[in-house]
């Protein structure tokens, strides 16, 4: 939503003190959770993500179950404290809208044949939202995956490019993106550069779009880098231990 008040552009920055193309700092944890299959903890600007995932294991209730495959069910809920104004708790529209969009970007990059009549559970929890929660989950989901070893074709990864004051930015902030002109959010698969997800909210021309595109793919390939980094840091504590 515009709003002619708001400045997102001081002396030639972002309001944060980004360039047009910086992510926000990102932390990523992988395995932090005993008790799931695999888990990781994100932290993206000021999201904070956790994510547990469960599976393959039998679906339940039996007819859910695909003879052929497994089946995806990823579950995005936003804490009631995520947000400053108190959330309802229990799933909204938007969150089944994003549970949705993301199950069927899992859906094109797990190897779910390998696993008939199984179910494969991701959990994600907004514990803070700032900007970019389902680019965030997406991304943690992609590394609690791996950290499962379920195989798939590679690890998905989201970043999000939109437009604010008439300029292409990457990763919009909070203010960028309660107040900007359009907000883009992509997952891909890394290695392949085959698209998972895609949306759109607002009004880019083809121009500006394809450039965000190419944006967001880029920073998609920076936090694969990270997330690839947190998976082996993990595997690696777990070497030196033993």
């Amino acid at each position: 939503m515009k709003n002619d008040n708001i400045k997102l552009f001081r002396d030639g920055k972002r309001v944060d003190g980004r360039a047009t193309d910086d992510l926000r700092p990102i932390k990523i944890e992988a395995g932090v959770l005993h008790r799931a299959d695999g888990s990781c903890y994100l932290e993206w600007g000021g999201n904070k993500i956790m994510v547990a995932v469960y599976g393959p294991r039998e679906a339940i209730p039996r007819h859910t179950q695909n003879h052929l495959r497994a089946i995806v069910n990823a579950r995005y809920n936003m804490a009631a404290f995520s947000v400053e104004d108190r959330k309802r708790p229990g799933p909204d529209r938007r969150s089944r809208e994003i549970s949705k969009v993301i199950s069927e970007a899992l859906e094109k990059i797990l190897l779910l044949e390998k696993f008939p009549r199984a179910s494969i559970d991701v959990n994600i929890e907004v514990l803070n939202a700032e900007a970019g929660t389902r680019c965030a989950g997406l991304t943690a989901a992609g590394v609690a995956l791996a950290d499962a070893g379920i195989p798939m074709k590679d690890i998905p990864v989201a970043c999000a490019a939109g437009k604010i004051e008439g300029q292409l930015v990457l990763d919009l902030g909070k203010e960028e993106d309660n107040y900007g002109d359009a907000d883009l959010p992509v997952a891909i698969s890394p290695r392949t550069g085959e698209i998972l997800l895609l949306q759109m909210d607002g009004h880019l021309t083809f121009d500006e779009f394809e450039k965000a595109l190419d944006m967001a793919i880029k920073g998609c390939n920076k936090v694969s880098e990270l997330q690839k980094a947190a998976i082996i840091q993990k595997y690696k504590v777990e070497l030196e231990v033993e």
